[in-house]
């Protein structure tokens, strides 16, 4: 973060080895959404794209958690974490905001579910395989799923992108 409180954001090296430009790739596309979401108030965090539509910022960042938590625990690790948002009758909550979700409750389920999938990849190498498995029944190299949640970051980037206009006509962050 910088002195103002908004995020940094750097590429990663154009000649690192593989896994400091995945990590890298992966850091630079998670700082992009909370570079899209900075500056914003929680009403406008909250507000949605396009009717119909309930997209919202919040709601972005709430699934990424989901995900990371997903992703790197639940597939990577094998664990069973309950999840955060999503329910058996409601699959889709994690985009679900309420006039009680703010900014700053948001960030710190995010930045946590953040920094536990660093440990959890920390622990594995590129090759490494996943204690959780496909709906086919293989497991997922680490490299599958970092290359996975980078592109699952730079999806939902665009998406917040668009909202981020939606709110106050500013692009291209």
């Amino acid at each position: 973060m910088t002195s103002s409180g908004n995020p940094e954001r750097s590429e990663p090296a154009f000649d690192a080895a593989e896994r400091p430009m995945l990590e890298g790739w992966l850091d630079f596309h998670r700082e992009t959404l909370a570079m899209k979401c900075a500056g914003l108030t929680d009403a406008q965090l909250r507000e949605a794209s396009v009717p119909p539509s309930a997209l919202t910022l919040l709601g972005l960042v709430q699934h990424l958690a989901e995900v990371e938590r997903y992703w790197f625990r639940e597939i990577l690790e094998g664990a069973e974490p309950p999840d955060l948002y999503s329910t058996e009758e409601d699959p889709d909550a994690d985009f679900t905001v309420t006039e009680s979700t703010t900014w700053a409750g948001t960030e710190s389920v995010w930045r946590a579910e953040i920094a536990a999938a660093r440990e959890s990849a920390a622990a594995c190498r590129l090759d490494d395989l996943s204690e959780g498995v496909s709906s086919s029944g293989e497991p997922f190299s680490l490299r599958w799923i970092s290359m996975h949640m980078i592109e699952e970051y730079a999806q939902h980037n665009g998406h917040a992108d668009l909202v981020h206009e939606r709110v106050d006509g500013a692009t291209g962050k």
